[in-house]
């Protein structure tokens, strides 16, 4: 079999130049189909969420945030060991739960509420036409800083239930508006709301009812 002749340079120089034409990094066709399925695979995964999510997620970070503020005040407010205790638990699990209302929103490009900045904290009822259910106005909140020892302990506890009630009223409100809480986050998140804070009224009115019995603190 004859040897064959080598490419001509112009031949070569072809090839050159079909290889420069594609750029660096450049996917192909089926490279490309395959990353629009996915994103769209996760698109179909998210459902579709409301305006009624979108206010019960902006409305909570305000709930939850004067829930802190009232829990901040046990360690020098003369609290109890149990509603110190009480108060320590509320934060951790609230502050958690606002990071998450906040990446929801702001993954969605809602706005997100500053929880220093809110309705129901000191001197912010402004803010809002009328607070979230259960908050405490600015009367309410003077009160509880005023008081000391078991005063303290008294109007703590049922300030918090107040609050807490008012939390699972708006998950009431949140399910019974159309369509809303079928977003994943959204359902977790508030029906997490409604058993805890359920159990942690349950254990509040314990905690009350002892208290004005006279059981030792």
């Amino acid at each position: 079999m004859p040897p064959q002749a080598p490419a001509s340079s112009a031949t070569l120089l072809v090839a050159a130049i079909a290889v420069l034409a594609v750029p660096l990094g450049a996917q192909s066709p089926a490279a490309r189909d395959s990353a629009y399925v996915a994103r769209a695979r996760a698109d179909s995964a998210r459902r579709p969420y409301t305006a009624a999510d979108v206010r019960f997620m902006s409305g909570m970070i305000g709930h939850h945030a004067q829930a802190i503020y009232m829990s901040r005040m046990a360690p020098t407010h003369d609290a109890s060991e149990a509603v110190r205790t009480l108060a320590a638990r509320i934060i951790n699990a609230q502050q958690d739960e606002i990071a998450i209302m906040q990446r929801w929103l702001r993954d969605r490009e809602k706005p997100v509420p500053d929880p220093l900045h809110t309705a129901g904290m000191p001197g912010m009822e402004g803010m809002h036409h009328e607070l979230m259910p259960g908050m405490l106005t600015d009367a309410q909140l003077q009160q509880l800083d005023s008081a000391r020892g078991p005063e303290f302990d008294r109007l703590f506890l049922r300030f918090m239930i107040q609050h807490h009630s008012g939390a699972i009223s708006m998950v009431k409100d949140l399910f019974d508006s159309y369509g809303a809480g079928q977003d994943e986050t959204v359902f977790k998140f508030a029906t997490d709301v409604n058993v805890d804070q359920s159990t942690e009224v349950a254990r509040m009115q314990r905690m009350l009812a002892a208290l004005l019995f006279g059981a030792p603190r």
